[in-house]
């Protein structure tokens, strides 16, 4: 079957570099004589059949912007059945004949679910600064807000040292430590907590009083939301070494942010790759990066497998904060 009307949705958490990948889909699409309809506000767009025509000119100038013009949504609806299958109603009465997901993990899940309500084939992009995505070394968006990441915490270790303090630095990741490995061990942090290895409370603080005693009279801790309280443990260490503790979150700044030239080439290849997929008549498929390379697994073992944090940048991380 010739593929004349693509469908594209941005699901789930911004991230820079989705604005990238819709330039990228809308283009290549046209260039195969295929339309393209953009989706607004994640699922809630595809349930209520709110879209609009995307061209290569209304995606001019979008490519080094942050965020994702189509917009992003929480959608509860969607969990359910009839959500759903109100989606693959507007799939097919709008004779979408492939969809583009644009989103991390909880929106391969979703389009795991909408799999089995539709006969429109899905292929997904990952876009997340979280990094979790099985089946991807590197997702859209990861690449910026480590550099986002690192450019804050260069600029608290002048005030760390000028006052000889500690600092936590707070960055996202409720459940997975990909950003606070990365910017913690980019950043030269002396310690890295992450949600998959607690370190207990005494180790963190040996840690610091170690290096006191070696001379450092300041330190960078990075640390995921997940790990726990950040504020307590900022407490905790300077009640026991009676050092100046700050505490400095982050928050939502690490989403935001025109997007790195390696998140936006990530976004035009896995772009072009989505819909050459679609194009072969491939279905049910994520586009991804192994091996330095652009690859493509089911969606399905992409929603039912976790991606492994490499644990031995930790050790190496140890090294270099000595």
């Amino acid at each position: 079957m010739k593929l004349r009307n693509i469908g594209v949705v941005t699901s789930g958490g911004d991230a820079p570099g989705m604005n990238a990948a819709i330039r990228a889909i809308t283009r290549v699409a046209h260039s195969k004589r295929m339309t393209v309809l953009g989706f607004e506000r994640g699922w809630e767009g595809l349930m209520t059949g709110t879209f609009r025509p995307l061209t290569p000119r209304s995606v001019g100038g979008i490519l080094g912007l942050g965020g994702t013009v189509l917009h992003t949504a929480r959608s509860p609806n969607f969990e359910t059945i009839e959500g759903r299958r109100k989606a693959a109603r507007t799939l097919a009465s709008n004779k979408v004949d492939g969809l583009v997901v644009i989103g991390g993990d909880g929106s391969f899940r979703g389009a795991c679910e909408l799999v089995r309500e539709t006969d429109t084939p899905i292929v997904g992009i990952p876009a997340s600064i979280d990094n979790d995505v099985f089946g991807t070394d590197e997702t859209i968006g990861f690449d910026t807000a480590v550099n986002t990441i690192v450019a804050e915490i260069d600029k608290i270790r002048d005030t760390a040292i000028s006052h000889e303090r500690v600092f936590i630095i707070e960055v996202m990741g409720r459940r997975r430590g990909f950003l606070a490995l990365s910017a913690g061990i980019t950043a030269g942090a002396e310690v890295i907590l992450i949600p998959e290895l607690k370190l207990k409370n005494d180790e963190i603080i040996g840690t610091l009083e170690k290096n006191r005693a070696k001379g450092k009279k300041s330190g960078i801790i990075v640390a995921a939301e997940g790990v726990g309280d950040t504020r307590e443990l900022a407490e905790k260490i300077e009640k026991q070494t009676k050092s100046e503790v700050r505490l400095s979150v982050l928050g939502y700044a690490q989403r935001g942010g025109s997007p790195t030239a390696r998140s936006r080439l990530l976004a035009c290849l896995f772009g072009n790759d989505a819909v050459e997929l679609l194009s072969e008549g491939q279905e049910d498929r994520m586009v991804g990066l192994q091996s330095g390379r652009v690859a493509t697994i089911s969606l399905e073992d992409s929603c039912n497998n976790e991606k492994a944090l490499d644990l031995t940048l930790l050790k190496l991380s140890n090294v270099l904060a000595t």
